[in-house]
């Protein structure tokens, strides 16, 4: 079964309701198994408009992040951020699929204007 992820793309525009929101959001993502993978950190934006903080978060299925994404308790949570933040979130499905490797053929290339 494929992990699910949350993405999210963050600008902070009210320190302390931020502040709440972090001390509080806790509890559901243990709850249905969240762990971060990415918090913050170094980023250069080499494509398209940027954000301040960038968050990953892995749940075990997609179903469990957007359960807690649903949630009382995640709601109640993002309800302390009291409109202090400007965010793009993505609840997606991870892909198990196969992976690029050196030993597989390039696919054939199309030309340009196509």
């Amino acid at each position: 079964m494929a992990k699910g992820y949350w993405i999210a793309r963050v600008d902070v525009r009210d320190a302390e309701a931020y502040k709440a929101y972090v001390a509080a959001n806790g509890a559901a993502f243990a709850a249905f198994g969240g762990r971060f993978l990415i918090r913050g950190g170094r980023y250069e934006a080499v494509m398209g408009p940027a954000r301040e903080r960038n968050v990953v978060i892995e749940f075990p299925s997609y179903e469990d992040a957007l359960a807690c994404w649903y949630s009382d308790a995640y709601q109640a949570a993002k309800a302390k951020q009291r409109g202090g933040v400007e965010a793009e979130i993505l609840v997606i499905e991870g892909y198990d699929g196969p992976q690029p490797s050196t030993s597989e053929p390039a696919p054939p290339s199309t030309p340009a204007s196509e």
